[in-house]
C-alpha cells in the first residue's frame, strides 16, 4: 500500500498544530498589549490549552480505536478550522481562551491518532523510529515558522492594534486544506478494529494500574518537570524580550524562534550522541549546562543602555544567548519517553502515550502559571531564574528513573495483564 499521501497529511497536521500550540507565547504578549490584560491573567491561556490536552487525552486513549484514527484527526481539524475563523470576528480575551481550549482538545486527538497511525503505515521498527523522529523534527520546523508568521501580522507602531488576529484567517485556511487532504487519504484501520473489544473502563483501569508502578511514577514526574521548564521559558520568552529587553513586539516574537531552532538542533545532535553514550550521562550533562546558561546569561539583561532596538543587528547579546538553552534541554524529553516505552510491551504503548500527553500538559500549565505570577510580582529575570529549582529536582528524578528502569523491566511488563 502506498502511504505517501497519509504521511504528507500527518506532516501537515503536525506543522499546523506546532504553530497553533506554540503561538501561546506570542498571544500572551499580544493580549497584554491589545486587551490590557495583566501577566498573571494572560498566563491562564496555557492552562486552557494544556488542561484540554490532558483531559481529552485521558478520555480518548481508551476508546479512540472505536472512533477511528482518521476520523479523530478529521474532527480535530474541523474544530480548529471553525475556531480560527471565529477569532477575528469575536476579538475578545474570552475568545482566546476558547481558541486555546479547542486547540488543546484537537491536539490530543491528533497526537494520539498520529502516534498510533505510525504503527499502521510502517513496515518495521527502524522505519517506525525514523518516521517518528522525522515527524517530531517537522514539529519544531512548525514552531520556528510560527514565530515569523505571527510577527508578520503585528503592528509595532501601534501595539494595541488588534490586526494580529488576522493571522487566524491564514491558519483556518491551512486547517481546511489539511482536512481535505486527510479526507482523501486512504488509511487501512482494519487491523486495529479487531483489537477494540476491550471496554472503556478496562482502558482506564489499565492506565491507573500502570501509573502506580514506581518506575512509571518517577518517569511521569520527570516528564512533568521537564515540560514545566520548557513551557515556562517558551511561553514567556516573547514577553521577556519585550518587557525586559525592550525589543519591539514583532522582533520579540521573531527572536523567540531561536529557542525553537536550538531545540531542533539539540535533538538532532543528541540523536547522534545517544547512539554511543549512555543516556543518563548525556541528560545529566544537559541539565547542568542548562543551569550554567541561566546563571551566565540572565545577568546580561541588566544595564542594556538607552539605544532604541530596531532589529536583529542591534539586539542585546542576551536575546541570542539565553534561547540557546533549547540546545541543551532538547534531548531530555524524547530520551526519557524512549526509555519508558522500551520498558513496556507493545500493547501498553497506547496507554503510556496517553499518560505522557497528560502529564506533559499538566507540566506545561503549571510552568506557565508559576512563571506568569513571578513575572508580574518580581520581574522577568526572577521568573527565569526560577527554572534553577526544577532543573535541580530533575537531576534527582533522572538518577532515580535510571535506577528503576534498569531494575523493574520484568516487573513492569507483567503489569496490567488480562
Amino acid at each position: 500500500m502506498n502511504n505517501w499521501k497519509i504521511k504528507v497529511s500527518i506532516f501537515i497536521n503536525y506543522f499546523l498544530f506546532a504553530i497553533l500550540l506554540n503561538s501561546v507565547g506570542a498571544v500572551i504578549l499580544q493580549v497584554q498589549n491589545t486587551y490590557g490584560i495583566s501577566e498573571s491573567s494572560a498566563s491562564v491561556l496555557e492552562a486552557f490549552k494544556d488542561l484540554s490536552i490532558a483531559g481529552v487525552s485521558f478520555l480518548v486513549a481508551s476508546f479512540i480505536v472505536r472512533i477511528g484514527y482518521k476520523n479523530s484527526m478529521l474532527i480535530a481539524l474541523g474544530i480548529v478550522s471553525i475556531t480560527c475563523l471565529m477569532m477575528p470576528f469575536l476579538n475578545q480575551f474570552w475568545m482566546t481562551k476558547l481558541l486555546f481550549a479547542s486547540i488543546g482538545t484537537s491536539f490530543a486527538l491528533i497526537k494520539v491518532s498520529v502516534y498510533a497511525t505510525i504503527g499502521l503505515i510502517t513496515k518495521d521498527k527502524n522505519e517506525h523510529i525514523s518516521l517518528m523522529n522525522f515527524i517530531e523534527s517537522f514539529f519544531m520546523i512548525g514552531v520556528l515558522t510560527g514565530s515569523f508568521v505571527f510577527s508578520a501580522f503585528i503592528d509595532d507602531l501601534n501595539p494595541q492594534s488588534p490586526a494580529w488576529v488576522n493571522v487566524y484567517y491564514l491558519l483556518a485556511g491551512l486547517a481546511a486544506f489539511a482536512f481535505v487532504l486527510l479526507l482523501t487519504s486512504p488509511l487501512d484501520e482494519s487491523s486495529i478494529k479487531k483489537e477494540s473489544t476491550e471496554n472503556t473502563l478496562g482502558g482506564f483501569n489499565e492506565m491507573l494500574r500502570l501509573v502506580i508502578v514506581p518506575v512509571v511514577l518517577v518517569f511521569v514526574a520527570s516528564a512533568f518537570i521537564y515540560v514545566l521548564i520548557e513551557q515556562s521559558i517558551m511561553s514567556w520568552l516573547p514577553t521577556f524580550n519585550s518587557k525586559v529587553l525592550h525589543l519591539p513586539a514583532s522582533l520579540s516574537i521573531q527572536m523567540a524562534s531561536i529557542l525553537a531552532a536550538s531545540t531542533a538542533i539539540g535533538r538532532f545532535l543528541a540523536g547522534i550522541a545517544l547512539r554511543k553514550i549512555k543516556w543518563l550521562f548525556v541528560l545529566l550533562t544537559c541539565v547542568v549546562l542548562a543551569g550554567i546558561l541561566v546563571i551566565v546569561a540572565l545577568p546580561l539583561a541588566k544595564n542594556l543602555g538607552d539605544e532604541a532596538i530596531t532589529g536583529w543587528g542591534n539586539a542585546p547579546i542576551v536575546a541570542f544567548i539565553f534561547p540557546m538553552i533549547g540546545l541543551v534541554i532538547a534531548p531530555i524529553y524524547p530520551a526519557i519517553n524512549s526509555v519508558i516505552l522500551s520498558s513496556l510491551p507493545n500493547r501498553q504503548h497506547g496507554v503510556m502515550s496517553g499518560l505522557i500527553v497528560i502529564f506533559s500538559a499538566l507540566g506545561g500549565t503549571t510552568g506557565s502559571l508559576i512563571t506568569g505570577h513571578i513575572f508580574e510580582a518580581y520581574g522577568g529575570e526572577s521568573a527565569f531564574y526560577f527554572s534553577l529549582i526544577p532543573l535541580t529536582i530533575l537531576i534527582v528524578c533522572l538518577i532515580v528513573f535510571n535506577k528503576l528502569s534498569n531494575s523493574e523491566k520484568v516487573e513492569l511488563k507483567s503489569t496490567g495483564g488480562h
